[in-house]
């Protein structure tokens, strides 16, 4: 089990969450080539190490969230509090 720091409800359960995958920047609409979406859409890192995800409270709060992960070991590093200003919507 893996228990996931929701900064609004506090560590819940993976199962109660959705993995909203690597956290990254969206480019411009307006002048972004087709090369830059389909990156965008489909290529991501994978590394083995730190990684800032993106997540959703599916059963408690409803909200996204971002915060970083460790992929190899599961630790999260600094994670958020209930009521922290941090791990706002991705």
């Amino acid at each position: 089990m893996l228990l996931v720091p929701c900064p609004h409800c506090g560590p819940r359960n993976s199962a109660d969450l959705r993995y909203g995958g690597e956290s990254h920047a969206r480019p411009d609409p307006n002048t972004a080539s087709p090369s830059q979406w389909r990156s965008y859409l489909y290529l991501r890192d994978n590394p083995a190490g730190w990684l800032r995800e993106t997540w959703y409270c599916a059963s408690g709060c409803r909200r996204w969230f971002t915060i970083e992960r460790n992929t190899a070991t599961n630790e999260f590093r600094d994670p958020p509090l209930p009521g922290d200003k941090r791990g706002g919507a991705a």
